[in-house]
């Protein structure tokens, strides 16, 4: 329910809005998977470019495997937007870029046609390694602490009947972008190397307002002019 309504009023993740709105396309025949897959050929040769995006917005036909991985890339995204990308928007879609990047990169490679699911447990992967000590609990099952939390879902991908090697890919990632961001710049000798481009925080982030500015005398409140027509409501003739 909160799911749905997050969705509805457009809260949470960009990109669950796009998988559903891919899905909701599919399931009208408006469009078919054979759209939107990741073909370097077809990229490359007959630029539809539209699929480097495209193939991280299909998870499959409606079903559970399509709800479960809506579910955890809805609550995930959100979580690490409202918590340690709070205020950091530009940030925040650096980490979308730079996460897909590199999978495209692997993608080139491995002959993978989806990599949605890989950019899930990649949100997932950041989120239980900046939050260490959450207890979790998996379908009343399991409980375990938040950075194992990638592996229960690889394990039960597992259970499930689907290749690993998507999982493994999101893992992968996600851990290169966590190390880079926030374990090597803290190591001795370490510095920073993701650094989020200006022209991404001139379009995402609020600009921060300078302490040492000082407004010019007419911008002051005490020096703009009244408002003529209250003072006559005031001071009738």
């Amino acid at each position: 329910g909160a799911y749905l309504q997050g969705l509805a009023e457009g809260r949470g993740c960009p990109a669950a809005r796009g998988s559903c709105s891919a899905c909701l396309s599919q399931q009208l025949e408006f469009i078919t998977p054979f759209q939107l897959y990741f073909n370097p050929d077809l990229i490359f040769r007959k630029f539809q470019i539209w699929r480097l995006i495209t193939n991280f917005l299909f998870f499959g036909p409606l079903g559970f495997s399509f709800f479960f991985n809506m579910i955890f890339l809805y609550r995930y995204c959100r979580m690490l937007e409202e918590g340690s990308f709070r205020g950091r928007t530009a940030d925040f879609v650096f980490m979308f870029l730079f996460g897909g990047f590199l999978m495209t990169l692997f993608g080139l490679f491995a002959s993978l046609f989806f990599l949605g699911q890989a950019f899930t447990i990649m949100l997932v992967y950041v989120w239980s390694r900046r939050n260490p000590y959450i207890r979790m609990n998996f379908f009343g099952l399991l409980n375990f602490q938040a950075p194992f939390l990638p592996w229960v879902l690889m394990g039960f991908s597992l259970l499930l009947g689907n290749s690993i090697i998507i999982d493994l890919l999101g893992i992968a990632v996600g851990h290169i972008y966590y190390f880079l961001e926030d374990v090597f710049p803290n190591q001795p000798g370490g510095k920073k190397l993701l650094l989020t481009p200006g022209f991404l925080k001139m379009v995402f982030d609020t600009p921060e307002e300078d302490p040492n500015y000082n407004p010019l005398p007419e911008d002051h409140p005490e020096n703009q002019p009244r408002d003529q027509d209250q003072n006559q409501q005031q001071h009738p003739q």
